[in-house]
């Protein structure tokens, strides 16, 4: 009898086939191919299904990789399914969007051992892609409706997370979003070529049919404040990510053209759409016959230079201040970059913009490496006397993200914040100082992962039951819907 596991010595490391980059350039599909069944078992089976499991360990919503790839190896996929969707609300998502390479597989002991890896996110992106062809994922059965109800402020990752499990529990749930679409980041800021939008619509339409409500083109603060919202609900969750872009304060940055990478991401994405954008109509956030200039070494700025080489730009540059090494961005990604003729100025750090009315062009420091810095990276430095120039018609930003004023924009200006502008909570109940009112994902840790905000919400799901049956015991009172 074959053996189903521990066959990595036997079996090579191998991926779902990745379409030539002069295919995938050319569209926005997603470049990977779908892994065969075969294969999928195949690569499950190279599971060392070790005692101490550093894949599970070093994944944010721990997971039980090594127990679906097991699953996955004998056949037993619709088993395989349910242990991967137990421990996570989007586990489709997080199969393609994941940087694995930071976290399950760079920790994978045979990698370690030099035998490559278990493709894990490609295998969990098999396993839940089977489960929606087969109609395994079904909304959520309530077996006894709750008259307390929870708001929640944001529809990306944190907030539906959240809002699943708390429907789980018989609550009744709303999610106030100021876009015309559920999904956040999820869907105008991911480009398709990483995670195509009927995956993300999918899973809404799910939520939907579960009896979560969703209420779009809703501002709190100006449709209702936060005050107006918590008398409505017996808790709140704030749940709105981070979106305000870091700008640059050099020379030239008031010039036409130059853009944050969100602005440029979203009006992409639209198109994608099929919404009329019409700075893209007008050509001004089409990358078409311009020379661009991205600014970062991030996943974000990867989006940004994969984007518009589909947009066929007359040529893409990258300025990261630090080498290829020390990027902050998944590997993987700026290995897909480069394939597509992305060109990585490395060790540059913009001086200034350049041009009479739009941006002609960015002066450029050069860099040098120093002693490395908190964050364990050799600190960048400017090589005096070093600078160039580079040809530019359209400027992306994509410096990171900062919290918006939600103080402010909520009209709650007791909303205890962080000098970075997140929210405080309390980090056991996950509670803001307003009580009933808590917060989770990026507004509180900062710009991160989609899997920690998947982590978070599912843990303010926790807090907020306790709290909302701390509070039925006590007062006997219930908010209703």
């Amino acid at each position: 009898m074959k053996k189903k596991m521990l066959q990595f010595v036997d079996l090579k490391q191998e991926t779902p086939v990745k379409r030539s980059s002069v295919k995938r350039k050319g569209d926005f599909n997603e470049i990977y191919n779908e892994f065969i069944t075969d294969k999928a078992k195949d690569q499950s089976s190279r599971c060392s299904q070790c005692g101490v499991p550093f894949c599970q360990i070093h994944c944010p919503l721990s997971n039980n990789i090594p127990d679906w790839l097991k699953l996955t190896a004998e056949g037993r996929l619709k088993e395989a399914y349910e242990i991967s969707q137990s421990t996570n609300n989007m586990p489709e998502v997080c199969g393609r969007i994941c940087p694995q390479d930071r976290l399950c597989e760079g920790n994978c002991v045979i990698e370690q051992s030099g035998h490559g890896t278990v493709t894990i996110g490609s295998i969990e992106k098999y396993i839940n892609d089977t489960a929606w062809e087969r109609g395994w994922v079904k909304p959520v059965k309530v077996k006894k409706e709750l008259k307390q109800s929870i708001g929640i402020i944001g529809a990306g990752p944190a907030g539906m997370a959240c809002a699943e499990e708390l429907r789980k529990s018989g609550y009744q749930v709303t999610i106030y979003d100021r876009y015309d679409r559920p999904g956040g980041l999820l869907i105008y800021g991911i480009p398709n070529f990483k995670l195509e939008k009927y995956v993300v619509e999918r899973r809404t339409k799910l939520l939907k049919d579960s009896g979560i409500n969703f209420v779009q083109n809703f501002e709190v603060g100006r449709d209702k404040t936060l005050y107006e919202l918590k008398e409505k609900h017996g808790a709140i969750l704030i749940a709105t990510g981070v979106y305000k872009a870091r700008e640059i304060d050099i020379p030239g940055q008031s010039l036409k053209n130059i853009f944050p990478a969100m602005e440029f991401l979203t009006a992409s994405n639209r198109k994608g759409l099929g919404d009329k954008v019409k700075l893209f109509d007008e050509g001004i956030l089409n990358a078409e016959g311009k020379d661009v200039v991205v600014i970062g070494g991030g996943d974000t700025a990867m989006d940004c230079v994969r984007t518009s080489v589909r947009q066929k730009a007359k040529s893409v540059k990258c300025l990261y201040r630090r080498d290829r090494e020390n990027m902050p961005g998944s590997a993987r990604e700026v290995g897909n970059a480069i394939e597509e003729g992305v060109d990585f100025v490395w060790l540059s750090s913009p001086k200034s913009f350049f041009g009479k009315t739009k941006v002609e062009g960015v002066e450029v420091n050069q860099m040098k490496l120093g002693e490395p810095d908190s964050s364990g990276r050799r600190k960048p430095i400017i090589a005096e006397g070093a600078e160039y120039k580079i040809k530019a018609d359209l400027v992306i930003k994509s410096l990171g993200f900062d919290p918006e004023n939600l103080p402010k924009l909520f009209n709650a200006k007791e909303l205890g914040v962080s000098k970075w502008g997140t929210i405080k909570i309390d980090l056991n109940s996950m509670q803001t100082n307003l009580d009933g009112v808590f917060a989770a994902g990026d507004i509180v840790r900062g710009a991160s992962l989609v899997v920690w905000a998947i982590r978070d919400g599912r843990d303010a799901a926790v807090q907020i039951e306790k709290y909302l049956k701390s509070k039925n015991n006590k007062t006997g009172s219930i908010k209703a819907a």
